[in-house]
């Protein structure tokens, strides 16, 4: 019989429709079935595995029901008895204020004593287990852990699974098919591999009931794909050189489209997609093998990615818009021509950064506001490799940018100041009716942290003021923390020693002055956390949950608040 593999996963929810998806052992018709409704969609195959995108539609809006899904009329979800809430399927309430949740980098390892001495305790697992009504919170007094409130959705900033730093199961999987001693040795090579990566990362029983039940967005980073993934050309042109890259950015970016890129769309946006359009018009009754078409559309997208945009936007009445920027696939790397954004993505940005919305929410994996110093470090790095200081500069400026990941937006500076000028403009009320906020959220660093941010001086000689507030928050890692040491150097780099250093550097460099200044209302932080962002008229609160060990209980862990913030007037 027919079984899960993966999913059901809860994807794109709107007021009246819901997709959910699934990866199936074997091809079939998989059936949804809410409140006497059914939908049903056939699989269609990538390498040997099975998938189906199921779309339900005139849904009633604010409406909350439990779903069943079926494969071929045989029941398949949920599983009986096991202690966890019947799923459910709940829709958007018109004129409802935004609440959601966001973080980033999130390892797959057992969520017992090891799992959680080695990596943590998994923020998104102790969530689970509170909003599941399996554990007490830490704080009893404290509403947002007493009494939990589903969010409308969570958004997840990259490096969902690791396809470079592989865990012990997953280094199992992998020497079981081939010599590890070779290349890409304990890295991921080809789509099988990233198949069971996905696999190890979405099954846990627990995380994969809310996943069930609470809708997902997503985005990649370069875990994702690999470690500083489109630094610079130097970078690529060693990726390039290598005998295993091509397969791994092809099986990478299919895989992408395929786990997570797909269920970030909404219907209408699917119809504009050019592979589920083949998806759609397939008519035989043999299921549609996409390997081939998605294998061509991978290598093009990656040597052509102004032909395809993993970006995308949503908006939530005149509450909130929420746009996610693919900040790594659509990178120039042209020493002459640097940019984080292509011209393409840079002007599908631009029409989105508008107002005329009470919160303008900005999404990218990698924050647009680092540590003032470190962001001073990063512009001069750039400077230094595109030969401000020679040609000997220029060989240790790339160094050090491979070296110590010196490679986001404040590495590329030209998007930055560009993008921090649609900010402005956005908070000034130059293009529609000023936010009461705009928000950048962000993860990747592995610490979290929250700024606020105002025009810098010669900003605010030209007398026109912000009238909505400049905000970055960072929510990372959900599982993946540092070292104890590394959290110290981090630190200190970051925050004490990288301040004069690289101001000094950035002005010897002759970086541009940013537009705008910032400096931290909450944090840093190094937890695994979950962060969570609820919106209002007028308002703007965010939240940090984790999860605590309590009496040696490590399959339990228990809810705990590390930190709060409130938008304050």
């Amino acid at each position: 019989m027919t079984s899960l593999v993966a999913g059901p996963l809860l994807r794109y929810v709107d007021q009246t429709t819901a997709t959910v998806w699934v990866e199936t052992s074997e091809s079939g018709r998989v059936s949804v079935t809410r409140d006497g409704s059914t939908w049903s969609a056939r699989t269609f195959e990538v390498h040997g595995h099975h998938y189906a995108l199921v779309e339900l539609e005139d849904l009633q809006p604010a409406s909350q029901a439990a779903y069943t899904v079926s494969i071929d009329d045989s029941h398949v979800w949920p599983p009986r008895d096991t202690g966890l809430p019947a799923p459910v399927i709940a829709t958007l309430e018109p004129g409802k204020p935004l609440r959601m949740a966001f973080g980033s980098c999130r390892t797959s390892v057992s969520h017992d004593e090891k799992g959680n001495t080695t990596h943590g305790v998994d923020a998104l697992r102790a969530y689970a287990l509170r909003m599941a009504g399996l554990t007490l919170p830490d704080d009893e007094s404290d509403s947002d852990l007493a009494e939990p409130r589903w969010p409308d959705l969570v958004l997840f900033l990259g490096d969902q699974v690791y396809a470079d730093e592989t865990t012990d199961e997953m280094r199992d999987f992998i020497s079981s098919r081939r010599d590890i001693e070779q290349p890409p040795w304990t890295e991921l090579k080809d789509y099988e591999e990233y198949a069971h990566l996905y696999k190890l990362a979405w099954t846990d029983p627990t995380n994969r009931w809310l996943l069930s039940t609470l809708p997902s967005a997503m985005i990649f980073d370069d875990h994702d794909i690999r470690d500083d993934w489109n630094t610079s050309q130097s970078w690529r042109d060693d990726m390039e050189a290598t005998s295993w890259w091509h397969g791994r950015i092809v099986a990478g970016l299919a895989s992408y489209w395929v786990y997570q890129h797909l269920g970030n769309l909404s219907p209408t946006q699917r119809l504009e997609d050019e592979i589920w359009r083949l998806v759609l018009a397939h008519t035989g009754d043999e299921e549609l093998d996409l390997s081939e078409a998605l294998d061509e559309f991978a290598d093009r997208v990656d040597q052509q990615p102004e032909t395809y945009r993993w970006s995308y936007a949503r908006e939530y009445g005149d509450h909130a818009r929420l746009v996610v920027v693919d900040s790594r696939a659509a990178r120039v790397l042209d020493p002459e021509n640097r940019a984080l954004l292509d011209p393409s993505e840079l002007g599908w940005l631009d029409e989105h950064m508008r107002g005329d919305v009470e919160h303008l929410l900005v999404a990218s994996s990698i924050p647009f506001m680092l540590a003032r110093g470190l962001h001073h470090l990063e512009a001069a790095g750039e400077a230094l490799a595109g030969g401000a200081w020679g040609p000997r500069g220029a060989r240790f400026g790339e160094w050090t940018r491979q070296l110590v990941d010196l490679e986001h937006w404040a590495a590329f500076q030209d998007s930055f100041q560009r993008v921090a000028d649609m900010a402005i403009e956005v908070s000034q009320g130059r293009r529609g009716r000023a936010p009461v906020s705009v928000t950048f959220l962000s993860g990747d660093v592995h610490h979290s942290y929250v700024s606020e941010a105002r025009l810098a001086r010669r900003e605010s000689r030209r007398g026109r003021a912000l009238q909505g507030r400049l905000i970055q928050a960072v929510c990372s890692p959900i599982r993946n923390p540092l070292p104890r040491s590394m959290r110290f150097a981090t630190a200190v780099l970051s925050y004490g020693v990288a301040g004069p250093l690289g101001r000094l550097a950035s002005r010897s460099a002759k970086v541009a002055t940013s537009p705008i200044t910032w400096k931290y209302a909450k944090g840093p932080w190094f937890d695994n956390n979950l962060a969570f962002l609820e919106l209002s008229p007028s308002t703007l609160r965010m939240w940090w949950v984790s999860g605590k060990v309590v009496d040696g209980d490590h399959a339990s862990p228990v809810l705990t608040k590390v930190a709060d913030y409130r938008l304050q007037d």
